[in-house]
């Protein structure tokens, strides 16, 4: 008898970061950092372990969304599934009835990612090797397999993923072990979170300096004030040398964005993160010109491979920031690496949250082996926060990501920890909770 996938679970899991204002932003001045947490059981006793992050109440929608979408795929046999992971992500993303709540974005779309996700973390294990690695020792035309080209082909075809591929092909091993010893370059946002007073700032800013980082990010568009005296602050802190990312969370209007950043250009800000709604491709085309050159970033809330194919058409953003759980997870990420790939566009991953900096590493430590094949100009983004829930914790050295050893994704949570903050009876909710 075949091997089955035999449950998909959801488990809502909270931290009280807003007790702290850790992850405070112009437009999330008090977050809590969530996960609906899944895991993948099969018959035979194996599990997978995905998540999707929110800021708290919203994994209310995003449990229910999980549960919607498991009976599409409880009772699936599992080598089938691992041997048609394109296929497998489609039919989560391609259910007619649950597709019309997106298509392919939103709630739905994000609950899709971590059921994705968690198979990846199942395939990693069962494999013995972590995700990045699996991927990176794909043929190109097992990659190729995972993308769907229905909508990319104006932008994008098969044959031209191929050559991308191949062309990057012969140098994956020296990549993999330079990878191995030396990681992956990171920047930190830990200092900059919009409700740190400046005395914190500052110094969190210096002691990020003296770990290795040579890149921090600030919190801005709350009030413009502040943000000038936070990035001259700042500056003087860290010296000429650091690159100073400021993120506005979405904070402005297109006209705002850029009368705003003209207020910061003094203190030489690396790029502008969501500068106004996500969805306004056109609107940062036109932010990127007026602000150059000053670089423009986004991706975190970008939906799906579509919205990033014509992010890239338009020439709308310099700095790629895919994200693990928004698209469809790893297979729908991979469409998106190579986008930025054919289109030349650093991909700098978006991670603070839960679980994010461990899944999305995986992610940037494949292109860089089989896709673009460098390194240059290209971070991903580290939050000192919450890695002690996890089995297999990010390690970080000299402001660099160390590549990961242990099979899988690297999402599984400690027992413990999903008990304590399992939401709302966990003791870390309920009062029981120690101190």
């Amino acid at each position: 008898m075949s091997e089955l996938i035999s449950a998909v679970e959801a488990v809502d899991v909270r931290f009280p970061t807003s007790r702290d204002l850790d992850g405070s932003d112009a437009m999330n001045p008090e977050p809590d950092y969530s996960a609906a947490y899944v895991t993948i059981r099969t018959s035979a006793g194996d599990a997978g372990y995905g998540l999707a992050f929110t800021v708290g109440r919203g994994n209310d929608v995003e449990v229910a969304a999980v549960r919607a979408l498991a009976p599409l795929i409880v009772g699936l046999p599992v080598e089938e599934v691992l041997a048609d992971l394109g296929g497998f992500s489609r039919r989560l993303t391609g259910d007619s009835q649950l597709r019309w709540l997106g298509p392919e974005k939103g709630a739905i779309h994000m609950a899709a990612a971590a059921i994705v996700n968690a198979v990846w973390d199942l395939y990693g294990r069962r494999t013995g090797k972590p995700v990045w690695r699996l991927l990176a020792e794909l043929s190109p035309e097992q990659l190729v397999d995972l993308v769907d080209f229905r909508y990319l082909k104006d932008a994008l075809t098969r044959d031209e993923a191929l050559d991308l591929l191949r062309r990057a092909e012969p140098g994956r091993a020296l990549r993999i072990a330079d990878l191995l010893e030396h990681g992956y370059p990171a920047y930190t946002t830990t200092p900059g979170w919009l409700g740190y007073d400046d005395e914190k700032l500052v110094r969190l800013s210096k002691e990020a300096v003296a770990d290795g980082f040579g890149q921090i990010k600030l919190k801005v568009g709350a009030d413009r004030e502040a943000d000038e005296r936070r990035m001259r602050l700042v500056r003087e802190a860290v010296g000429p040398d650091i690159r100073i990312a400021v993120d506005a969370n979405q904070a402005w209007g297109v006209q705002q964005a850029i009368d705003w950043m003209a207020s910061l250009t003094p203190y030489d800000p690396y790029w502008i993160e969501e500068p106004t709604s996500p969805d306004d491709i056109l609107g940062h085309a036109a932010i990127r010109r007026a602000v150059a050159p000053v670089k423009v970033a986004t991706g975190e809330h970008t939906h799906n491979q579509v919205m990033f194919k014509q992010f890239l058409q338009a020439g709308a953003l310099d700095i790629l920031q895919l994200d693990a759980s928004r698209t469809a997870g790893v297979t729908e990420n991979v469409a998106v690496l190579l986008l930025a790939a054919k289109f030349g566009v650093p991909v700098c991953p978006h991670a603070g949250g839960v679980g994010l900096c461990e899944m999305v590493q995986h992610l940037a430590m494949f292109d860089y082996v089989a896709v673009s094949g460098t390194t240059d100009n290209r971070v991903i983004e580290y939050v000192d926060h919450l890695h002690e829930h996890f089995t297999d914790p990010v390690r970080i050295r000299d402001g660099r990501y160390l590549a990961p050893v242990a099979p899988g994704i690297s999402a599984e949570l400690h027992p413990r920890s999903l008990a304590d903050h399992h939401y709302p009876d966990g003791p870390v909710w309920n009062g029981e909770a120690d101190g």
